[in-house]
């Protein structure tokens, strides 16, 4: 082999490996971004499962939005910039906790609005029963049919 056909052929190994190498490089995920990434994932609110973030959801949008704050991430967008770009487009409710604004308080109200209501519907409920059951003596006929099917208590021998 000549020295000339040697060179080229170290000359076209060191190309093709330089290429492999950069494209190593670029197919692994910097850290800092990876990590950056999963806080902001764990931030917004699968839209289709709704009680999960986007990082512990499976769904198709879910994995979606990941990519996307991953490609946002790669153009060099900050969280804030990242944040404000989904909520522009979802709205609030993609953000697992919403900021709390007046078309935003029944989100963070409703909850215990709607438990304390169900607490006092239950208390005056009970108020009913127990004033109903106390207001409303037995009649003389009821009162015999009672003592009939208990049998008379004087009786009782012991």
């Amino acid at each position: 082999m000549s020295v000339a056909r040697f060179h080229w052929m170290l000359l076209l190994i060191s190309l093709f490996s330089g290429a492999a190498l950069s494209a190593e490089v670029l197919a692994k995920p910097d850290a800092v971004a990876t990590h950056r990434a999963a806080g902001l994932a764990e931030q917004l609110r699968c839209l289709v499962c709704q009680n999960q973030t986007i990082a512990e959801s499976s769904a198709e949008l879910a994995v979606d939005l990941r990519r996307e704050i991953g490609e946002q991430i790669q153009a060099g967008r900050s969280d804030e910039q990242i944040l404000d770009f989904m909520v522009a487009r979802y709205g609030d409710f993609v953000l697992y906790r919403p900021p709390l604004k007046s078309h935003t308080l029944l989100l963070w109200f409703g909850p215990a609005l709607l438990a304390l209501t169900a607490l006092v519907a239950f208390a005056r409920a009970l108020r009913n029963r127990r004033r109903r059951l106390s207001d409303t003596p037995l009649s003389s006929a009821e009162q015999a049919e009672a003592e009939r099917l208990l049998g008379n208590p004087g009786d009782a021998k012991l």
